[in-house]
């Protein structure tokens, strides 16, 4: 494969997204007639762009002084003196082999995972398995589509009375308000009446709950039982004790004291 030295150089250094980047120690091996050549190892600095592994003697090169195209090869550990080791090798006899070096185990295990993805064998065969997924996504919606949609519960619900919610009776209203006796029941059975309010003081200082001047002594008991079961009534109750309120106020003030 023949490649334009311009164009490829132009490439390694351009403005084009990098897959991968780093210093790494390099040794080329050679192979002659089964014998076996090393070389001494050299820190360059390696760009990874799509299949393309460029190396550079420094950061700051403007131009690569090497290139391996990452296609028909294997990356794998290697067994080297040096630790965090890894080749590049082709399945060609005779074909070089590339040694590299990391300078740790967390960058050594990131080139190699960068690497053997970096093939266009590796992607078609990603893009295979996508395609089968794909596939197998659009069997299963057609399949959804052709089987009979299930009739939801409001349905259900309307067609079989005995499935409806069951719904509380209207509250019984006296003269326009809700009795205590018509709500739910609680506590075995028997209604509760409402909480009896908070007795203020009186003008006179008398005490909560000792009955107020004016106020007749049938009225001074409280309607608050089981068998009041009219607001009306606690409405006229707890008036008496206001009206008398409002007569000492009207007093005082005809007094002229406040």
């Amino acid at each position: 494969m023949k490649l334009n030295e311009r164009s490829v150089a132009h490439y390694a250094t351009c403005d084009s997204p990098t897959d991968h980047a780093g210093f790494l120690r390099k040794r080329v091996e050679r192979h002659h007639h089964h014998a076996h050549h090393g070389t001494s190892y050299q820190r360059r600095w390696f760009v990874l762009k799509g299949n393309l592994l460029f190396y550079f003697e420094e950061r700051e090169s403007r131009e690569p002084v090497g290139l391996v195209v990452l296609e028909g090869c294997t990356v794998e550990l290697c067994e080297a003196a040096e630790e965090f080791a890894f080749a590049i090798r082709f399945d060609d006899a005779g074909a070089k082999a590339y040694v590299l070096v990391a300078d740790g185990q967390a960058a050594m295990e990131a080139w190699v995972k960068a690497l053997s993805r970096a093939s266009f064998d590796y992607m078609r065969l990603v893009v295979r398995e996508l395609e089968k997924q794909l596939e197998e996504a659009c069997t299963s919606l057609a399949a959804c589509r052709k089987s009979p949609r299930r009739s939801s519960g409001r349905k259900r619900h309307l067609s079989n009375p005995a499935l409806l919610p069951v719904q509380e009776k209207p509250a019984v209203l006296e003269n326009g308000y809700s009795t205590w006796g018509s709500g739910p029941e609680r506590d075995g059975g028997h209604s509760k009446p409402p909480p009896l309010p908070p007795r203020r003081r009186s003008a006179a200082g008398s005490p909560a709950g000792s009955p107020a001047a004016g106020l007749s002594p049938a009225l001074q008991e409280s309607p608050v039982s089981p068998e009041t079961a009219c607001f009306a009534k606690l409405h006229h109750w707890y008036g008496q004790e206001i009206a008398v309120l409002r007569r000492e106020w009207q007093e005082r003030q005809k007094r002229g004291h406040p």
